[in-house]
């Protein structure tokens, strides 16, 4: 039963999804969008890991994800800030993947590696505490989530090595975004200098129509030169 299911969903993915073009996206729609990341890229480079203008809907989904996994239990409650921070993009993401919609997965998957930057510097705080803390919750309580995480790990001294691997895992993912969608111009070039070509049929017409005939063309030879002599008449006696 399992496997039957596990080739079910394997197969209704592929019909839907990898198997289907991407929506067309147009050349200058692409350099608008590639402008856009490069311009936010060198915004977020300056930012030295500071505060980005994205981050504050990252605060506002990282305090929601607390309030939703609270339902689960203490532990869940704690991970849920960046859990839900970090599913809200890759679920639109995926959502965009199976539309084939290239800008809308560009963008989602963007800016869920950007929430990576996010979350890194919110792990490199975890021992100084410097960082000012928000709550939804009664503020004479409010904990660090990461100085709780890495101590219940038991890597708290290892906060800022872990955020610079997932820093740098962050911006690799935005760097590649771009370049993928860098890419698309140059695959639709391909495709439009592609001929095209036409399959040969597997049936052939005579198994299609078998009630016909089969007509053979005769082999016509070389024309004749000699022309035939016309009938004489008989001569008068």
């Amino acid at each position: 039963m399992t496997e039957f299911l596990q080739s079910f969903f394997t197969d209704r993915l592929s019909e839907t999804c990898f198997n289907q073009p991407w929506k067309p996206l147009s050349r200058p729609a692409v350099a608008a969008w590639l402008i856009f990341y490069l311009a936010f890229l060198a915004y977020a480079f300056n930012a030295h890991g500071g505060y980005l203008f994205i981050d504050s809907a990252n605060l506002v989904v990282h305090e929601g994800g607390h309030n939703l996994f609270a339902w689960f239990g203490p532990t869940l409650c704690l991970w849920g800030g960046t859990i839900l921070q970090w599913m809200v993009p890759f679920l639109l993401a995926a959502y965009f993947f199976s539309q084939r919609q290239v800008a809308g997965f560009v963008f989602s998957l963007f800016f869920f590696f950007e929430n990576w930057l996010y979350t890194a510097t919110y792990m490199a705080d975890a021992r100084a505490q410097i960082l000012p803390l928000v709550t939804t919750g009664d503020p004479d309580f409010v904990e660090h989530d990461f100085f709780r995480i890495f101590t219940s790990l038991g890597v708290l001294n290892h906060d800022t090595q872990i955020a610079a691997v997932v820093r740098t895992l962050g911006w690799l993912g935005m760097i590649g975004c771009v370049a993928w969608l860098a890419l698309r111009v140059r695959a639709k070039d391909t495709q439009n200098a592609t001929p095209a070509t036409f399959p040969e049929p597997t049936i052939s017409l005579i198994e299609r129509y078998p009630g016909k005939p089969r007509v053979r063309t005769p082999d016509i030879g070389p024309a004749k030169t000699e022309r035939a002599s016309a009938p004489t008449a008989p001569n008068p006696e």
